[in-house]
């Protein structure tokens, strides 16, 4: 059975549109949310002109100003909401190495939100430096809290002899998931519900995740990693992780970390771990300064900054021995 003949008919009506989108040529790179915000604040930006509009900065729109398909398929979809005469799309559609993604409107509020946005292009941008240095053979991956599944069907694309799981706890993330393969038109890539890897079987030659990682005082699942500032879900991750590579097998981890008086508190905890001469380990910032605002969010006053990192830790194979690569720790404070 392929990604298609999976879908339910309103996910099946959310493909369609996706093609329609395709054909007609539709292209559109998510910024941050703030940088979201202030473009629709605008003059002029109250309603939408055109479908990138509609589909890329979620603006309302008067009935009549997409096609009678486009508005049947978000109907079949249900995904269209009517609001005082104007009509809203509850899908984005975002552009990503010539895929579309969907995911949620703008603002992202709802506790089941599937957030996608510049974190998303840094992890594919992440997970093909990987691939392209690394030369291991994949026949099992994971993408953990797979949201929109950039990270399954970057790997899926890259390496077509793997299966690829894309795994999460949010029913909206495995739907949207699930569509987003099919329009990418891959068939190794299985779309099942797991608590980190709790719910999945069995060992992996990659695994990779992009984690929430704010401290959200609504604890929102998209948003709120849990934990000292966040950084619980990414720890967990790792504890799980790491016993479920095969040897030679990577974690492939992008996160965020709010750092305190030049200290980085992520690195500190993984410490129990590094200790093992079974991994190899390489940690680097990506970004030293993202999402600034969140700084005036309640718990992070002695926060300096929020900075996203990759670590990237591969079990040793049997025999090869060694121990953890300090000279690999590249850390930018």
């Amino acid at each position: 059975m392929n990604q298609e003949e999976r879908l339910s008919e309103p996910d099946l009506a959310l493909l369609q549109l996706g093609r329609r989108l395709q054909a007609d040529g539709y292209r559109f790179i998510t910024p941050t949310p703030l940088t979201h915000e202030r473009v629709n604040q605008r003059p002029g930006n109250e309603r939408s002109r055109t479908l990138r509009d509609v589909f890329g900065w979620s603006r309302p729109f008067v009935p009549g100003l997409i096609s009678a398909d486009e508005q049947r398929q978000l109907q079949e979809a249900e995904v269209l909401e009517a609001r005082d005469g104007l009509l809203h799309s509850r899908v984005r559609w975002s552009s990503l190495d010539g895929l579309l993604f969907a995911h949620s409107q703008f603002p992202t509020q709802a506790n089941d939100a599937v957030f996608f946005g510049p974190d998303s292009y840094r992890f594919a941008q992440l997970i093909h430096t990987y691939l392209q240095q690394n030369f291991t053979a994949i026949h099992r991956a994971v993408d953990i809290g797979c949201g929109a599944g950039v990270g399954a069907l970057v790997i899926a694309r890259a390496r077509r002899e793997a299966q690829v799981l894309a795994v999460d706890i949010n029913p909206v993330a495995l739907r949207l998931s699930a569509v987003n393969a099919a329009l990418a038109e891959v068939s190794n890539v299985e779309i099942a519900r797991s608590d980190v890897l709790q719910d999945v079987e069995g060992d992996f030659d990659l695994i990779v995740a992009n984690p929430p990682y704010m401290a959200d005082p609504s604890e929102r699942a998209y948003r709120h990693g849990g934990g000292a500032l966040g950084a619980g879900l990414s720890l967990r991750i790792v504890e799980q992780a790491l016993p479920r590579l095969t040897p030679g097998g990577s974690l492939v981890l992008y996160t965020g970390v709010a750092m305190v008086d030049g200290r980085d508190p992520f690195l500190e905890a993984l410490e129990p771990w590094r200790d093992s001469p079974d991994f190899g380990w390489t940690y680097k910032e990506l970004d030293p300064d993202v999402f600034g605002e969140e700084l005036l969010t309640p718990g992070y006053q002695d926060v300096e900054r929020i900075a996203v990192v990759a670590l990237v830790v591969t079990r040793i194979g049997a025999g090869i021995g060694g121990t953890i690569d300090e000279q690999a720790t590249e850390v930018r404070h």
